[in-house]
């Protein structure tokens, strides 16, 4: 989308092939707590999430929604049991589609994104589900790493998680 393309404010929904016909974006700001479905992967919900999405079509004629999102999100680490701040940047190219059969189409690059047949898509549902996926399965904070290398496990505790250990010490028996 061009730098001069119409810009809309936010609103709770987007018509998303009106969007794309008009070129049209929306940008906005959405506080950590009325992320209803990510707040239980947070530690607390004190910060907001920035985000744009850009509608328009490629030269394939694929119409997209293109979204940039930048948020911290506060995060337990499974190390050290601190909070930390994890920071999230995500540029996504979502294509939409009218029906999952349209998905294998798509070119390389894209995600699909199935429209509802009222077209009408919430933004703060698509910025949501991009941050559910972008909270790690196990969250570590930078600098944690060292606590592995400073505690290593010793001899009799790697023997002892060796199930093979056992079989080892009996073959060395027999010789």
């Amino acid at each position: 989308m061009s730098a001069d393309a119409p810009r809309s404010p936010v609103s709770e929904t987007l018509d998303a092939w009106r969007m794309v016909a008009a070129r049209r974006g929306v940008q906005g700001r959405l506080p950590l707590s009325s992320l209803d479905r990510l707040r239980d992967s947070l530690v607390d919900t004190e910060g907001e999430v920035s985000y744009s999405l850009e509608f328009d079509t490629d030269e394939l004629q694929v119409p997209y929604v293109e979204m940039r999102i930048d948020a911290g999100l506060p995060l337990e680490c499974q190390r050290s049991l601190q909070r930390f701040v994890f920071p999230v940047n995500i540029v996504q190219r979502l294509g939409l589609i009218r029906d999952e059969a349209d998905e294998a189409a798509l070119p390389p690059g894209y995600e699909p994104l199935l429209v509802p047949s009222d077209g009408l898509l919430r933004a703060a549902e698509l910025v949501e589900d991009e941050l559910i996926l972008a909270v790690p399965v196990v969250p570590t904070m930078p600098g944690t790493e060292a606590m592995e290398r400073d505690w290593p496990a010793g001899e009799v505790e790697q023997e002892r998680a060796n199930p093979f250990a056992a079989l080892a010490a009996l073959k060395n028996k027999s010789n």
